[in-house]
């Protein structure tokens, strides 16, 4: 049975597999603690690339204080063999006594295995302590898992009237500099980030993470551009072959355009078209299938609207200024900076230098 010292040691893991968000490849980022006698005594967190699992690098740090110990985990501890011992066998190698976990794997080869595992080693086993906290920041894998593909984070930055900005002027600051370094942030634990054709041209972003201490941690960049007009002289085909820029583009797009972005290091995803657009839904099922978990969606009114007009989104960030644009030709948000999301939940409400950061999850 779970404790108070239980629920904070569970807490502080979660914030350690916070850590690796969105550099763990098709694994999840997962936290572990080995606690003994009170004192934490081994940590780790799935590495980038998503090996090793956290338990072995938690159990190395461990040594032999790990036997007798408490083990703390963000995910029931993996049951398959790969190329490495499971880590459910690792945790009984180690001699650990208790087991405290968060939330059970959905994938088939774990899913209740390594509980079963730990209990014919006669370790006691304690889960679901903290699991709603653990299964938001895991909700990019178990969306990947229940739906096939990423979670869908729809990112809106809104002037006090409900504008996203102007057109014709190019990438205008509706927030402040905290909230943008928060959104920085997310970008770090994200897999992906998409945009349309029309902000790459109107506003030529970059598009990576320039937070001190997080160099490297870019995510790839995925422009949806049915007739490949992205310019070879834009920021995102200038960088392509230092962070990862995929255009999603229909077959039938100029072959001559095609090639010549592939040139310069792009990487071409062939999309279908549902309605001349380009298919959203079968778009994500694409990403799913390559391992992405988490899909950071910044692009401007029209992206976010057909996102949400498609039953796509699963997380909704709201930053709304206190500050008026005063547009002449105004981008109007499809989400109002005061409103209830109809069908999404709120999770969180922040105050980041005076922008409102409201984050919302859809109801199942």
């Amino acid at each position: 049975m779970a404790n108070l010292t239980d629920t904070r040691l569970m807490s502080a893991a979660i914030r350690l597999a916070r850590r690796n968000l969105g550099a763990t490849g098709t694994n999840p980022s997962v936290g572990c603690l080995i606690v003994k006698d009170g004192v934490i005594v081994g940590r780790g967190v799935t590495a980038s690339g998503g090996r090793p699992h956290a338990e072995p690098v938690a159990l190395a740090e461990a040594g032999e204080k790990a036997r007798g110990a408490t083990a703390y985990v963000t995910m029931e501890p993996c049951a398959h063999h790969g190329r490495t011992p499971p880590c459910a066998q690792a945790l009984i190698d180690a001699g650990v006594a208790r087991v405290v976990a968060a939330g059970g794997d959905p994938d088939d080869r774990v899913s209740g295995k390594g509980y079963d595992m730990l209990r014919a080693a006669r370790i006691e086993i304690v889960a679901g302590v903290c699991t709603e906290e653990a299964e938001n920041d895991l909700s990019g894998y178990l969306t990947r898992n229940a739906r096939k593909r990423p979670e869908v984070i729809l990112k809106l930055a809104i002037s006090a009237e409900g504008f996203l900005g102007e057109r014709g002027r190019g990438q205008v600051a509706v927030t402040g500099e905290v909230a943008r370094a928060q959104v920085q942030l997310l970008r770090a634990g994200c897999d992906a980030i998409l945009i349309g054709i029309g902000t790459a041209l109107a506003d030529d972003p970059q598009l990576t993470v320039r937070l001190p201490g997080l160099a490297g941690r870019n995510p790839v960049r995925i422009v949806l551009d049915r007739d490949a007009r992205l310019p070879l002289a834009s920021k995102l085909v200038i960088s392509a072959n230092e962070t990862p820029v995929w255009v999603a583009a229909s077959p039938e797009a100029p072959a001559e355009r095609l090639a010549a972005l592939r040139a310069a290091g792009c990487r071409i995803l062939a999309t279908e078209l549902h309605h001349d657009r380009i298919a959203l839904p079968e778009l994500l099922e694409d990403l799913g299938a390559q391992g992405m978990m988490r899909l950071l969606v910044e692009g401007g009114a029209e992206v976010a609207s057909s996102f949400l007009a498609e039953g796509l989104v699963d997380r909704l960030i709201a930053i709304a200024s206190l500050e008026n644009l005063r547009a002449v030709e105004p981008v109007v948000s499809p989400v109002a900076p005061d409103a209830h999301v109809e069908g999404f939940r709120l999770l969180r409400e922040l105050d980041f230098g005076g922008d409102r950061w409201r984050e919302f999850r859809k109801e199942n």
